[in-house]
């Protein structure tokens, strides 16, 4: 299995090499800490071993599961939003359904017009639902549960329950909902927070659903497990990573740009996102996550980047292996572009990529991580990669990864307006 691989681009400007090792000298307690997970954070660990969540009986049970839908589902809306659809979006998004289910993303927004527009989209088809909730107390999949449980009642009558697939934890309002109408339970391991839950049933079940091979994933995951697991401090690219992040943060960078220029990766950029943003974000610390969609928004903040204030370092996905070509023929139109006759998208993109690296990297600091291609198993290495540099990156930034206080303050407000009890 090819793997994913690191390295900063032209960075002496901003950090020697000295410094770099420096840093991962003092903090390789830290790796080895993370490595097999400190007891304060035990119930939040459920992720790290691999095989707890997504071993060869879990991918099986979430395979037959899955394969029972596919039988009888046109059509298989997720309700949930963040954490509970962000990392079966991304690779769903990227790799594809294999039919004949089709994925529709519900719970994810207050909109009425989103809401209104999955209901006519359901119109005569065979629908299967998944509310994936950890403790059913957010507003967005819980309303968007209510819409859909209107639609499926009116579908399908008193038979609707058998239709309906939970995913919750043990113990709460959602499970005793489960037993009291019928539906399907599907355990929310109460040991992994919504954000690291793409190696879960949280993740891994509607990717099933979509036909995505998840026992593919579960491997690449075991994969980059054991390659963090054999490097050593001094050559662990996690460690070396999270040491950089942490090191131009001190340095006034504060925001870190994931960028890519293929647009499959939109949904896995947002997924990352979360993950850093929830994770480092508090007790006023912490680098700001945002991504560049390129080469699309080289044409809106690409004059921001380059000439803007220096406040931003890019992480660029660089992928190895797009699975895609388009040759470009000359039509004999003089459209001024004959110089591209018989040249791949796909070169052309890769141009692109190498000419900003370079633009950039004159600039402000630059890591690359190399992606071998578009696949399951490379989705299993980046989602295991990055929430292991993230809870190493959170202990070297002196913060507590797992918890979010602070998304709860504007929900106390809303529910105030709202008549909540």
């Amino acid at each position: 299995m090819k793997e994913i691989s690191m390295e900063l681009i032209d960075g002496s400007s901003w950090l020697t090499t000295e410094e770099i090792t420096g840093k991962m000298e003092e903090y390789a307690p830290y790796l080895d800490e993370v490595k097999y997970g400190e007891k304060q954070y035990e119930d939040n660990l459920g992720w790290l071993n691999v095989d707890e969540w997504a071993g060869e009986k879990w991918i099986t049970y979430y395979q037959e599961l899955a394969a029972d839908v596919r039988k009888n589902a046109d059509v298989f809306v997720v309700i949930g939003i963040g954490g509970s659809n962000q990392a079966a979006r991304a690779v769903v998004d990227a790799i594809g359904e294999t039919g004949p289910v089709t994925i529709k993303w519900a719970g994810n927004s207050i909109s009425a017009n989103s809401i209104r527009n999955v209901l006519q989209e359901l119109e005569g088809r065979s629908v299967y639902i998944n509310l994936i909730a950890k403790n059913f107390e957010t507003l967005e999949p819980g309303i968007g549960f209510r819409a859909l449980r209107s639609f499926m009642k009116k579908e399908y009558g008193d038979e609707y329950a058998k239709r309906v697939i939970c995913t919750g934890t043990a113990g709460s309002h959602l499970e005793k909902l489960c037993k009291v109408n019928g539906f399907h339970f599907l355990p929310f391991p109460l040991n992994i927070g919504g954000r690291f839950t793409a190696l879960s049933p949280v993740g891994l079940f509607p990717m099933a659903v979509a036909g995505i091979n998840i026992g593919a994933i579960a491997a690449g995951a075991k994969c980059m497990r054991q390659k963090l697991l054999e490097e050593s401090a001094s050559e662990s690219m996690a460690l070396k990573y999270a040491v950089i992040r942490n090191m131009l943060y001190q340095k006034g960078f504060g925001m870190e740009m994931l960028s890519y220029f293929e647009p499959r990766y939109f949904r896995f950029a947002k997924w990352w996102m979360q993950l850093f943003g929830e994770s480092e974000g508090k007790d006023n610390k912490g680098l700001y996550p945002l991504f560049g969609n390129f080469s699309e928004d080289l044409h809106s903040v690409g004059q921001f980047l380059q000439d803007g204030s220096n406040i931003i370092f890019e992480t660029f996905l660089d992928i190895q292996n797009t699975g895609a070509s388009y040759v470009l023929h000359n039509d004999h139109v003089d459209d001024l572009f004959d110089y591209l006759d018989g040249k791949d998208f796909d070169e052309i993109n890769r141009a692109a990529f190498e000419a900003t690296i370079t633009a950039h990297s004159k600039k402000f600091p630059c890591v690359k991580l190399s992606v071998p291609a578009v696949d399951e198993e490379t989705f299993g290495q980046l989602f295991y990669f990055y929430e292991f540099v993230c809870y190493l990156s959170a202990k070297i930034l002196g913060v507590n990864p797992f918890d979010q206080p602070g998304v709860e303050a504007y929900k106390e407000h809303m529910f105030q307006r709202l008549g909540k009890n």
